[in-house]
């Protein structure tokens, strides 16, 4: 679903943020992508989504290089940074429905996969409300409710659990692995390595730009936590 081959972006000064990057991601996996703050996480992540161009290899989104159809890969995907950027001035229903008419989402399927997540994520109450009006976690669900409605076949996240609060972290994982039991692949970055440990079934791990581990997360951790390999990987 998500092929990334030999894929290096060089910022000023010519430093790699990122290096040879090769990783694979199938119809069914929950990825977990793993390196400490400036590591090159969010970069490479950036460059799935089609919002970073880059210099060197290049990536593929169910068999479409982004590179030479971003439109064809952007349809198939969905991405929800850090810090989702909304359109303020709307109210939640209405920026749902901006995006559904983006995705060309039929009247029936959005209608109920937004009562749908809505609902999972306690907030239907408050979609007819100004989006500005929001706290962080609210504005968090709407963006992840946004990136589900058009069923995307790979979901990026980008420190998806900032910001949620316990119960809505909970719905997300649960989400996540009903996605990928039909079908669908998940690819995203986090800090609390326990979730990862728990709910991806394959790791990546990333430092200095260059991926230093890979593979099942059994295979990366064997009989230490994923928190123990982590920080022995990084300290050498």
């Amino acid at each position: 679903m998500l092929h990334i081959n030999n894929f290096s972006k060089s910022y000023k000064g010519n430093k790699k943020a990122v290096d040879q990057l090769n990783i694979d991601v199938k119809s069914g996996d929950i990825y977990g992508f793993i390196g400490h703050n400036g590591a090159g996480k969010t970069t490479t992540i950036r460059a799935i989504a089609g919002v970073l161009d880059f210099e060197e290899g290049d990536i593929y989104i169910d068999g479409v290089s982004i590179k030479k159809d971003p439109v064809a890969c952007k349809k198939k995907t969905a991405y929800i940074p850090d810090n989702p950027d909304l359109y303020e001035h709307l109210t939640g229903i209405a920026y749902l429905n901006f995006i559904g008419d983006i995705y060309e989402v039929n009247k029936f399927d959005r209608e109920t996969l937004i009562e749908r997540y809505a609902d999972a994520f306690e907030l239907t109450s408050n979609l007819g409300d100004i989006i500005q009006s929001y706290s962080h976690g609210m504005k968090q669900k709407l963006a992840i409710i946004s990136a589900l409605i058009h069923r995307p076949k790979l979901l990026i996240l980008d420190e998806p659990f900032v910001g949620l609060d316990p119960k809505a972290a909970h719905t997300l994982k649960s989400i996540m692995t009903e996605m990928c039991q039909g079908g669908s692949a998940i690819f995203f970055s986090t800090h609390v390595l326990e979730v990862a440990e728990k709910l991806c079934n394959k790791i990546a791990i990333i430092k200095g730009g260059k991926l230093v581990a890979c593979g099942t997360t059994q295979e990366v951790k064997g009989n230490l936590s994923l928190e123990d390999v982590f920080m022995e990987l990084i300290e050498n």
